[in-house]
């Protein structure tokens, strides 16, 4: 019961910390002629999501009261750089072709504009907590060949739609005037007078639902049925090898039980084969158990915060464009529970030492000289047994992993995390049963060194999303330069890590179980307890 307490009090934390963070505030309600915060966020080149710029980096018009609002950690860690804007939206307020500013154009800053047209730039704003987006500039290509030919223009008029339901804002539109431009082709100084528009309408689409739009777009039919899709794809994948593993245990072990069984004078006359022959070796402690040990508790914390994350995400605190979010849930998660880490590995090590804490429990003694392990063919060495654990994991989640890399390195939004906890929980069952399944055939090999080969099978789905990554960059993306490209290779070789380190420990865990249940003393009757203690020790 305390332990329930102490949970649930660390959960209501962590929904604290990650609550959303208002732009000035308030509740949301606005008297006609109030002034509503508008803050300008960023630009960056399209395809480029992670190369992002203060928006003041271009010339725009700056404001003469400029203030920059104060940002959690999540927004900081998200590159938010929120400031006010040069345009001023008051509720119910219509605007048209409002001037914000006579700028003449230095041959630098038509430089940068050019460049920036050039790029595909586009702007964030967020207008009570409302994200608008919106292109700064086109390229004309019509009819032109050589690059060199091209046409760039500056969009200089913006037009606000906003609609409103009695006190509340609702939505926001934002888009650009294509007759109102500026050509900044050429190196030359230039004039240019940036406009503003702004237009409200009532709807009916009350307050709560104004999220409602950003969401949609995960959720479409044709989505959905991928989405299901995939899910259908990773159940036939567990049920295959819950049968695979399930035949193997219940015939092959089965059989090997009964036999031995059966007469007691026959199994005393047999040399013991197979997974029995090294039950004196097969709980030896592996190489470099520090390094093992906390591995496992690294591992342990990261499958902990993914479980929180998921709980966090299926209540609904991630919604879209909740900003930085995620991140203050991942950075203050983290944190919270690297007792957790500390507290396993060190754990494991003390069992494994036996020093101080409980030892390990092993079902059979180990022999003070270990087995030597007979030669096996190439295919039985790491290598090729990671290459297959790893396959069948990742077969079961790629459809998946096409979304969550347009959301995280694009700009798809995806909301459907009840379909992605179910493929969670498929990838675990598929990890630890391939595992378990290689684990046997290398025991049945007279192979006794199946603690790390575990860890590192059970991890190595970790490898095939860091290869996915190649294919996704070069095939599925628009990603290029050398920010963007060293952003994506370097974080998403973290996030593989991580669950190389997670998916590991759960490989491991699970061959941990299925050893000490196929070695251990209860699992037969005299004869087998004869067996799996070692008459030669």
């Amino acid at each position: 019961m305390k332990n329930l307490k102490t949970l649930i009090l660390f959960v209501i934390l962590i929904t604290c910390c990650v609550t959303h963070v208002r732009s000035d505030g308030s509740d949301h309600r606005y008297k006609d002629g109030d002034i509503v915060p508008l803050y300008a966020n960023k630009v960056g080149p399209f395809h480029n999501p992670s190369e992002t710029y203060r928006y003041f980096d271009l010339p725009f018009c700056f404001p003469d009261h400029a203030k920059e609002k104060k940002e959690a950690l999540g927004e900081v860690l998200n590159g938010d750089r929120l400031i006010s804007a040069p345009y001023e939206l008051k509720f119910k307020d219509d605007k048209d072709s409002t001037s914000v500013c006579n700028k003449k154009l230095t041959k630098e800053d038509v430089k940068k504009f050019r460049s920036a047209v050039e790029k595909d730039y586009y702007f964030q704003m967020y207008y009570d907590d409302l994200p608008i987006w919106g292109f700064i500039g086109k390229v004309d290509k019509e009819g032109k060949s050589d690059p060199s030919d091209f046409k760039y223009y500056l969009y200089k008029h913006i037009v606000f739609e906003i609609l409103y339901n009695k006190d509340r804002v609702v939505e926001i539109n934002a888009r650009m005037d294509p007759h109102s431009v500026v050509d900044v082709t050429e190196d030359t100084e230039v004039d240019v007078e940036f406009m503003y528009t702004v237009k409200w309408k009532e709807t009916d689409t009350p307050f709560e639902k104004r999220m409602d739009k950003y969401s949609m777009s995960s959720s479409l039919p044709h989505h959905l049925e991928i989405h299901w899709f995939s899910i259908i794809n990773s159940c036939v994948t567990v049920l295959l090898l819950t049968g695979f593993l399930a035949t193997i245990l219940m015939r092959v072990l089965k059989n090997d039980f009964v036999k031995y069984a059966q007469d007691e004078e026959a199994a005393d006359d047999q040399e013991e084969t197979g997974w029995k022959y090294i039950h004196g070796d097969v709980f030896r402690y592996p190489k470099y158990k520090s390094l093992f040990a906390g591995a496992l508790g690294s591992g342990t914390q990261l499958f902990t915060l993914t479980i929180f994350i998921f709980m966090l995400a299926l209540v609904g605190v991630f919604y879209p464009y909740n900003r930085g979010a995620l991140f203050t849930a991942l950075v203050v998660i983290y944190a919270l529970t690297s007792g957790i880490a500390g507290y396993t590995a060190t754990s494991f090590y003390h069992q494994l030492e036996g020093s101080n804490w409980a030892e390990f429990q092993a079902p059979c003694r180990t022999t003070k000289y270990p087995r030597e392990i007979p030669s096996l063919p190439w295919y039985r060495s790491t290598i090729p047994q990671m290459a297959m654990a790893g396959f069948l994991p990742f077969s079961a989640i790629y459809i998946e992993l096409y979304y969550i890399f347009a959301s995280v390195w694009g700009h798809r939004i995806y909301t459907i995390y009840s379909i992605l906890f179910i493929v969670f929980i498929i990838l675990l069952i598929v990890t630890a049963f391939i595992t378990v399944a290689l684990t046997y055939f290398q025991l049945a090999a007279e192979d006794h060194e199946w603690w790390w080969r575990s860890f590192l099978c059970g991890g190595s789905t970790g490898l095939f999303i860091y290869a996915y990554c190649l294919y996704y960059y070069y095939a599925r993306s628009d990603m290029s330069g050398f920010m963007q490209t060293s952003f994506f290779f370097g974080y998403m070789a973290c996030i593989c890590y991580g669950f190389f380190l997670m998916l590991g420990t759960v490989g491991f865990r699970a061959s941990l179980l299925f050893v000490r249940h196929i070695y251990r003393p209860e699992g037969g009757d005299a004869v087998m307890l004869r067996m799996v203690m070692g008459k030669d020790l």
